[in-house]
């Protein structure tokens, strides 16, 4: 048996480079076993073809050519974190175990539990700030308490922020020779219980970004990062991202922003992964339509651009971000369907789903969350195609029966369906 090695658990960081606590864990002085865990409690509710899983796995498989080039492997184990940790203990002599922070609900008790685990093995471990520039007690108000409008909390963040300290990079590779040395196989996906999906992530793109802002809002230029997914599962350095957005575009640094904006406000809100974060909007009576509700899931609703946008993301994983707030919008406002059912559609569909970022949009477009749109706000998704897709590009790409007979009427109207909103919402806060 090998003699006191080190740990290294990939989880949010699929990437080699510029990974804190990977090169913490390669200047810890022992050899460094590098794993992921197929983690079953996530896993399991998922689809066989869910194409984030094909991207981890593709990932990862990148991830192990490069250290069996260094003369390593990377270990791919699945189960349920806690058993998976039992036995890894049982096999090898672990002095430490080193792993960058996750700031979601289950992923904190599930740290905990595998901590408190470790402990009782007299093995210690070491978290690391990684996927965030500034995590959850760095940028607060004057008394401590977190920021829960954005706009003061970008402000602040800018305040704090330095860029050769917070863009400064972390060497992992000068220390490659501290990989511990085997071979593992690395499994097949359907050995994993997957098969590979037809559906993929696009490569991001950041050659466009001095002119982010000026076309970010047209969905038919396709002309967004596509960044995302990366972000989301760390196969890019969010230092990177950080120094290329703030020398590059302010706008651009502005939605990096709001990204980690949301990843505080779940961190200090659990509630809102369920419930409104604001309690006055618990009154609001929903319409539980499941009939209207499948509908929008299926780009049927007759209106073209809310149909474009669901029918993008049920067949590539995708929705450009204005769309997104047209659609929700809808949902919430025009059918006065409960955001939670929106919110748990784009959780299944999105190949960027992110949480807290998914949560707070939703929570936005509802009216019900910590820096809403007005519960009054309501757009209208036939001006919308004025604004933002005048010459029906967009639409025609996924629509291309929407001037045809076939074409189902609009399924409420929208003056009606705007005052009906107003008249639920004003009832609810009465």
């Amino acid at each position: 048996m090998e003699n006191n090695i080190t740990v290294f658990w990939f989880r949010r960081d699929l990437r080699l480079e510029d990974n804190t606590a990977l090169h913490f864990a390669l200047n810890s002085g022992n050899k460094v076993l590098p794993i992921f865990i197929f983690d079953e409690d996530i896993i399991e509710a998922l689809p066989e073809t869910d194409p984030r899983i094909t991207f981890i796995y593709n990932s990862l498989k990148e991830i192990d050519l490069l250290l069996k080039s260094f003369g390593s492997s990377l270990l791919v184990l699945k189960g349920k974190p806690l058993n998976v940790w039992k036995k890894l203990c049982a096999k090898y002599r672990i002095e430490k175990v080193y792993f960058n922070k996750d700031y979601e609900p289950y992923a904190i008790k599930r740290d905990h539990q595998v901590s408190a685990l470790l402990k009782t093995q007299n093995i210690t471990t070491h978290a690391y700030k990684d996927q965030v520039i500034f995590e959850e007690h760095e940028v607060l108000k004057a008394d401590q308490s977190p920021y829960t409008v954005y706009t003061p909390y970008k402000n602040q963040w800018l305040k704090h922020f330095d860029l050769k300290v917070h863009t400064a990079l972390y060497d992992c590779v000068s220390n490659k020779s501290q990989f511990l040395e085997f071979q593992s196989t690395f499994p097949s996906l359907e050995n994993l219980g997957f098969m590979e999906s037809d559906i993929q992530v696009k490569p991001y793109q950041l050659n466009d970004l001095k002119a982010y802002e000026a076309y970010r809002d047209y969905p038919a230029l396709d002309k967004t990062s596509n960044l995302s997914p990366y972000l989301r599962f760390g196969l890019v350095s969010i230092r990177k991202m950080v120094a290329h957005a703030h020398q590059t575009n302010a706008v651009f640094l502005s939605e990096l922003i709001w990204r980690e904006f949301f990843m505080q406000i779940l961190f200090h809100f659990p509630k809102v992964v369920t419930q409104n974060f604001k309690s006055k909007y618990d009154n609001v009576i929903w319409r539980h339509d499941e009939s209207d509700f499948k509908k929008w899931c299926t780009g049927q609703t007759g209106y073209p651009l809310v149909d474009a946008g669901m029918r993008e993301l049920n067949k590539t994983g995708y929705m450009h971000n204005r769309v997104r707030m047209i659609t929700a919008g809808f949902l919430c406002k025009h059918l006065l369907i409960d955001w939670r059912w929106g919110e748990a559609y784009f959780a299944e569909k999105l190949l960027d789903f992110e949480l807290a970022s998914n949560n707070g949009n939703w929570q936005w477009a509802a009216g019900t969350g910590c820096d809403a749109a007005p519960y009054f706000r309501i757009f209208n998704p036939t001006t919308q195609i004025k604004k933002f897709d005048k010459d029906f590009e967009y639409i025609k790409r996924w629509v291309p029966e929407f001037q045809e007979l076939n074409y189902p009427q609009p399924m409420v109207e929208h003056k009606a369906a705007r005052e009906r909103c107003l008249q639920v919402y004003r009832h609810a806060l009465s």
